[in-house]
């Protein structure tokens, strides 16, 4: 009588086949193919930057100036306008902002300094306002009280979209060494028509000029400072029942 063949064995012997064939695949893609490993992401990953950096080149028979702005920076300027006491408006708008400013402007200094001045606050507005983008996220307002010794400056900031400048700064001199102090309005007014923003500046109190200046100055900074920061409860939301900023 002839023995049954063991069905078992049969299927074993199959499985094994089936494995061994298996693994010599994978041996060949092997030896054509190497996949490498991902890199292992650092521990301490900077985070991520939002990107929020524009820059304005303006030229007129005046003036010629190139401003860049980082809203997401440190705090660094390099300013080179020619007019000193700007220089330095400018590095503590930077400093106290935490925005990196680029400025570098050569205009027609033998006249005076109003068109540098003016320009400058007009192209640095510009960048602040296409660094913004759509501004979605951003806190949108601030205010601040800006002491500097015996000087108090009040200012308030709403990225609206729409230019507005209350200025209520009285100086006690026509100049800060041989910077006319009316050329401050003239930098605000500059600056907050082309940023696109609604700003109140109005010192409360001061007797030395340099002091009453650098408070209105110090003052912006802070507030441009909380007013582009992103919200994280809002981000990505538009910060108006409108859906949009501005007209």
């Amino acid at each position: 009588m002839a023995k049954a063949p063991d069905r078992r064995q049969d299927s074993t012997e199959a499985a094994l086949s089936a494995i061994r064939d298996a693994l010599d695949l994978q041996r060949e893609a092997a030896a054509g193919h190497h996949t490498p490993s991902l890199p292992a992401v650092p521990a301490d990953e900077p985070p991520v930057r939002s990107g929020r950096i524009a820059s304005v080149r303006r030229a007129t028979h005046e003036t010629e100036v190139e401003v860049e702005v980082d809203l997401d920076g440190g705090g660094t300027g390099r300013i080179e306008t020619g007019v000193g006491f700007l220089d330095h408006m400018l590095e503590l708008l930077a400093r106290h902002s935490r925005i990196d400013l680029t400025v570098r402007a050569r205009g027609d200094l033998h006249v005076d300094y109003h068109h540098t001045t003016e320009d400058v606050g007009i192209a640095l507005g510009q960048a602040v306002r296409r660094a913004l983008g759509d501004m979605a996220g951003i806190t949108r307002y601030a205010d601040v009280l800006m002491p500097m010794d015996e000087a108090l400056t009040r200012v308030a900031l709403d990225i609206s979209g729409r230019p507005f400048l209350v200025f209520k700064t009285v100086f006690h001199r026509d100049k800060i060494g041989s910077f006319d102090t009316e050329l401050v309005r003239e930098w605000f007014q500059a600056f907050a028509v082309h940023a696109a923003v609604t700003l109140h500046v109005e010192t409360l109190d001061g007797a030395n000029d340099h002091h009453i200046a650098e408070s209105c100055f110090k003052g912006l900074a802070r507030v441009l400072r909380a007013a582009v920061a992103i919200d994280p409860l809002a981000a990505g939301e538009i910060p108006s029942t409108k859906g949009r900023l501005g007209g």
